[in-house]
């Protein structure tokens, strides 16, 4: 999986067990990001429902939640995987904008995701294996850029991973299948079909997923768009069009409230982090409002990486210090109360 901020890894068991003792057979994650926690949902044996607004998130759930790890023809899929490998390095858009204008990647590697973007586009865009391509390139990208999570900077010197060769790698699959819808959740919650549990990860503040992570927009995308700054982000980070209410502390409340108003499902679960626009008391009044009782988990983790090492100036040089390294996250269940009661038991006493 790829580096992503807000990742629910470690709390991705704690919702398995949740959805497994909910007796659900259909699941939504409304904002599903990498897909992790709507993978997990996969190995429960529930039909789920993956959205994003991101493009390369569609293809993460194209990948992760639409196929059946039982039904791929692996060997086709190593064969496919091989022949990019072996595509002779050809610098091109990514080369120059994200290794020479930028360093975000060596541009070693950088000449070797373009050879292989074009290569799936070439000989694959039709394949049924085309997202797990895909995906296997975003994550070999991942695993060889020069980062501490974020699109937003690069590294002063290359980290240790720039300078390793890229190597595509199978992904690793699913079982069980679902459906992989791209689209924005303010207007998509309206129209999906009604689910046992839904899953809600909003934005919790001004930190855009969009710019954070621009180059995975791009790498799908495959666009070759005009870009600005230093980060060479993509010119459309600044149209409205690209901007969540979520990510602005007056709109969020509203937006929230909206979303968990609109979505259709007898259970809902709704993630939420200390950090965010929103206090705990606001969060679980909105959730109330669905007029099922209510049950809130806390859990603390450590904070994202970059958080936790203090903040630089442009040229690198050390500036500030964190408040804290570590963050509250929430959980806030509502449902009906024979089935909230089943899966509370179901978790180990706080």
């Amino acid at each position: 999986m790829i580096k992503y901020l807000g990742s629910k890894r470690l709390l991705v068991p704690t919702l398995g067990q949740l959805v497994a003792a909910s007796g659900a057979q259909s699941t939504l994650d409304l904002f599903t990001g990498t897909t992790r926690v709507a993978q997990e949902f996969c190995r429960q044996g529930t039909y789920t429902y993956a959205t994003d607004v991101a493009s390369y998130s569609e293809v993460l759930a194209q990948c992760y939640v639409e196929t059946d790890a039982e039904k791929v023809d692996y060997q086709e899929l190593e064969d496919a995987l091989a022949h990019l490998q072996n595509l002779p390095p050809k610098a091109g858009y990514f080369t120059e904008t994200y290794c020479q204008k930028s360093r975000f990647f060596h541009p070693d590697n950088g000449a070797k995701i373009d050879a292989i973007r074009n290569g799936i586009d070439e000989h694959y865009a039709n394949s049924p294996l085309r997202p797990i391509l895909l995906t296997s390139l975003m994550e070999a990208a991942d695993a060889v850029d020069s980062t501490v999570g974020l699109q937003m900077a690069y590294l002063k010197s290359w980290a240790p991973r720039a300078l390793r060769p890229l190597t595509l790698k199978v992904p690793e699959l699913t079982p069980g299948t679902g459906k992989a819808i791209r689209g924005d959740a303010l207007e998509l919650v309206k129209t999906l079909p009604k689910v046992d549990l839904a899953y809600l990860d909003p934005p919790y503040n001004q930190h855009r997923y969009y710019t954070n992570y621009h180059i995975w927009e791009t790498l799908i995308r495959w666009d070759e768009p005009e870009v600005y700054g230093i980060a060479c982000k993509r010119v459309d980070c600044k149209d409205l069009e690209t901007k969540s209410p979520f990510n602005s502390k007056k709109e969020m409340p509203e937006a929230l409230a909206q979303v968990v108003t609109d979505t259709q499902a007898d259970l809902l679960m709704l993630s939420f982090n200390n950090e965010g626009f929103i206090p705990l008391a606001g969060l679980e009044e909105i959730v109330a409002a669905r007029g099922y009782p209510t049950h809130t988990l806390t859990f603390d983790f450590k904070r994202y990486v970059g958080a936790q090492i203090g903040i630089h100036s442009p040229t690198g040089e050390k500036v500030g210090q964190v408040s804290h390294t570590k963050n509250y996250e929430y959980v806030i269940l509502s449902g009906p109360e024979t089935k909230l009661q089943a899966m509370l038991e179901s978790l180990p006493a706080q």
